[in-house]
């Protein structure tokens, strides 16, 4: 009898054993599955996307936009309608897509750039393709519905876009001209505007060195140039440049400047807060630069006005360093403090990111849409929870893939665009 339980015990372990590598690959196909499902499939073309709480809702490729390379975008709500629009920034022109119906975008219109042929601009195109008459650079923002356009590397001046005139199109798209082409500069490389003063901010112009050239926006289609700000101990491409800004009022923890208004900047070789409230004699509140600072590109506030989320566009690239962003306190404004630096998984160049909430919503080139956890902030740190790669061909440091996103609107879509494949509608699941 005990021999043969022994027989049995024995065959039971020799079957146990023979069964454990068919587990393991069970095992295995589970977590393989688990890792498909982090990919978004995109079914009409059969392009998966690396993604995590982010749905690929629907996209539209450059071509169907009108055009060939993508940069800026930004987003538009219809008072009246209530429709979502993005307004996507090409190489030549805007081009104004209804996402109302986020499954199925409709291309509405575009409006192609204006040249002012009696104006020179004071730098060379920016895109490889001079002949064309394209630039690599636009840049948009809105203001009580009207869109304001700049373009860098060619003597584009400012175009004023009445946006209700996206109400019912027939026979769509339709190519409008804008309703209005100032050409008081020539080149920018970006608008910012201040929607509770009713200021516009056009930054890296070929006027006062780039810096901070103020537009009152009272007649939204009548932009009046009331003052400037030029700090030329700040900026590398010429004394006083600005590449990018936030302009509030600000209502933050420094009650020194209560009630102020302040534009954050991203000048190059510095961190630069200005305070603005006076048009004619704007100063500079403090500037400060950082270990690794290769150029300060693009930054936001978080909600509360306490820190201050700035990206360096070339530290990747020169340094080969995963993705950096840089955290600042501005509890006392006139010493901002660096107290941290996240540092991401990838290699991707940052470019532009937006906070909503407690979340920031970053464009990271080649990483795609990357978003980011503020509940640590004040640790200096923050994470990770959410992600669309919407350039699965890679992470390096190229200058490809997302160029921005817009993170605002009520419905909680988020669209991004990318200089190769377009734009994504996106519904982050958090």
């Amino acid at each position: 009898m005990k021999k043969i339980l022994l027989i049995i015990v024995f065959a039971l372990i020799a079957f146990s054993c023979s069964e454990q590598p068919t587990a393991d690959k069970q095992e295995n196909k589970q977590e393989e599955a688990i890792a498909k499902q982090q990919g978004c499939l995109e079914e009409s073309t059969d392009i998966e996307y690396p993604c995590k709480n982010v749905e690929l809702v629907s996209r539209v490729s450059a071509n169907d936009l009108l055009g060939d390379r993508l940069n800026d975008i930004w987003g538009w709500t219809d008072p009246q309608t209530g429709k979502e629009y993005a307004l996507v920034a090409l190489t030549d022109r805007v081009t104004f897509v209804d996402i109302s119906t986020p499954s199925d975008p409709a291309v509405v219109g575009t409006l192609p750039e204006s040249v002012d042929g009696s104006s020179t601009s004071s730098v060379a195109f920016h895109d490889d393709n001079e002949a064309e008459n394209k630039s690599a650079w636009r840049d948009l923002k809105v203001y009580q519905n009207h869109a304001y356009i700049v373009s860098d590397g060619q003597p584009h001046g400012l175009q004023v876009f009445d946006l209700t005139r996206l109400r019912g199109i027939s026979n769509p798209p339709k190519t409008f001209s804008e309703d209005l082409h100032y050409t008081d500069f020539g080149n920018a490389h970006n608008i910012a505007i201040n929607k509770e003063s009713g200021f516009a901010y056009v930054v890296g112009s070929d006027r006062f060195g780039g810096g901070l050239y103020m537009l009152d926006l009272s007649t939204p289609k009548d932009p009046q140039l009331v003052g400037h700000h030029q700090d030329q101990t700040v900026g590398t491409t010429s004394p006083g440049y600005v590449h990018d800004t936030q302009c509030v009022m600000y209502d933050g923890p420094d009650t020194d400047y209560a009630g102020q208004e302040l534009c954050f900047n991203a000048s190059e070789s510095h961190f630069m807060i200005s305070d603005v409230s006076d048009k004619q004699a704007p100063v500079t509140v403090a500037k400060s630069t950082y270990p690794g600072n290769e150029y300060a590109h693009q930054g936001w506030l978080t909600e509360d006005q306490r820190y201050f989320l700035l990206d360096d566009e070339l530290d990747e690239y020169r340094n080969n360093i995963v993705t950096q962003t840089y955290i600042w306190d501005l509890q006392d404004l006139d010493n901002p403090k660096l107290i941290g630096t996240y540092e991401s998984a990838q290699t991707s160049i940052d470019h532009n990111q937006y906070v909503k909430g407690d979340m920031t919503y970053q464009a990271n080139y080649t990483a795609g849409l990357r978003i980011l956890s503020l509940s640590n902030v004040g640790d200096g740190k923050l994470k990770e929870v959410a992600y669309f790669d919407t350039y699965p061909a890679g992470d390096g440091p190229n200058f490809d893939g997302a160029w921005s996103n817009y993170p605002f609107f009520e419905s909680g879509l988020v669209i991004v665009s990318d200089v190769s494949n377009g734009l994504f509608v996106l519904d982050p699941k958090l």
